[in-house]
Formats: C-alpha cells, structure tokens, sequence
C-alpha cells in the first residue's frame, strides 16, 4: 500500500518512458521524469545551452507531459492511494482515444506541440478527468485563487477557476505539450531557432493514440514533478 501523501499531483498523458516520445520530449525539457535524472538537451546553432536551460526551465520542472488535470492538492485524509484507485476506475471507462499527430506551434506567448486534426476526443477524456475526480481535489485558498487571476482572466475563466480550480479546463482546454516557458522579451531570431530545433526533433514521430493516464507528483512544494505511475485505459 502506498500511503505517501505527496503536495500536489496531476494527471497528465505522457507517453511510455523508454518510448522514442518520451526520450525526444526528455531530452527536449532536460530531464527524465521517470528517474529524475538530468539529461543533455540538443545543441541549436548560435545559442548557448544556457539559454535554452533557462527558456525551458519552467516545463522542465513539470516533467514531459500533456496536461489532462491539472496538478492539485488532495484533500484533507486523502492519499495517493486514494487517488490511484480513483484513476484506476476512470481508466476502467475509457478505451484507447485517438490523437492526432503532434507538430510545433506558437500557443500564447510560448512554444508546444499541438494536435494536428480531430481534438474532440481527447478533449472529452481532459472533461472526464477534471470532473470525475474533482472531489479529491482540495479547494484553492485565496492567495492561490489571488495568484491564478493575476495572469488577466476572462469572466468565463474566472467561473471556471472558482468551478474546478484552474481555468483553462473544458471549454478553454487546448491540448499542448510545451516545449518553451514565456518567451516575450526574447529576441525573435532565437525564437525562430528553437521552433526550427523542435520542428527536426518533433516533427518525425509518428501520431499515436492515448492508452493510459499518467500520475505525476510533486513530492513537496517547490520540487520537480514526477511520474508515479501509468494507468493503462481499458484496451
């Protein structure tokens, strides 16, 4: 029994470690977020290492993933335990769920991999997931509802935020893998470079359906997510 209680957790898709994916999107970010472990990040012309360590250091930390729920506190009493029986029994309802091929793109202010094609169903198993296990989640405290809206919401946000806790969910969920942290005051030439990088290090592998939901924790505040475990969905 896995009693641990980590800060937060998220449910994410993220593809098999080992997976030709998953080394391209580690190796990307700069870590493994299976072992933990660093790892080299591809060398892009005219651009220090430093400065791409530095423009993804943000989805660095969360681990190579696409958001499905995002990361929450458990609930008062609640332990991963818990959340890995709820996960389970939500794999148990959903088959395989296509997903259309992944290529580079500009998503707001930052770079990530977007779905090429039909969204809908991946978009309905983000909806199960943000609202079949809402309950576990705790509810925001005001300075995390305070700092949520200091990134300039709409009212439709803001209701989802006091909703479910983060207001990018349902009808404002894109599915995106990132690839870059904020980038305005970055020179555009650099910006060019990375997308032209990804582009040759993204663009090659071929689509491939969602089968599991992954469960990534961040052990206590502050530190590197994790992946905890693949729930497989019911094939």
């Amino acid at each position: 029994m896995n009693t641990d209680r980590p800060y937060r957790a998220a449910i994410y898709f993220a593809p098999p470690p080992g997976s030709a994916a998953w080394q391209a999107g580690s190796r990307w970010l700069g870590r493994d977020a299976a072992t933990n472990a660093p790892l080299p990040q591809p060398r892009i012309d005219g651009m220090e290492a430093c400065t791409l360590a530095q423009l993804t250091a943000e989805p660095r930390r969360y681990g190579w993933h696409a958001t499905l729920k995002p990361p929450f506190r458990l609930r008062q009493g609640l332990s991963l335990d818990a959340l890995d029986s709820a996960v389970y029994a939500l794999c148990r309802e959903w088959r395989p769920v296509p997903l259309p091929a992944l290529r580079v793109a500009r998503l707001g202010h930052f770079l990530a991999l977007r779905p090429e094609g039909d969204t809908a169903p991946v978009n309905a198993l983000a909806t199960a997931c943000v609202q079949r296990l809402h309950a576990l989640a705790q509810p925001l405290n005001d300075a995390e509802l305070a700092r949520r809206r200091r990134a300039g919401l709409s009212p439709h946000q803001d209701e989802l935020l006091r909703a479910w806790g983060y207001p990018w969910v349902l009808d404002e969920f894109r599915f995106h893998c990132s690839l870059t942290g904020d980038l305005r005051g970055t020179d555009e030439a650099q910006v060019q470079s990375i997308e032209r990088a990804a582009q040759e290090a993204f663009d090659q592998l071929p689509a491939q359906p969602i089968t599991s939901l992954a469960v990534f924790i961040e052990r206590e505040p502050g530190a590197d997510f994790v992946l905890h475990r693949h729930w497989e969905l019911n094939a």
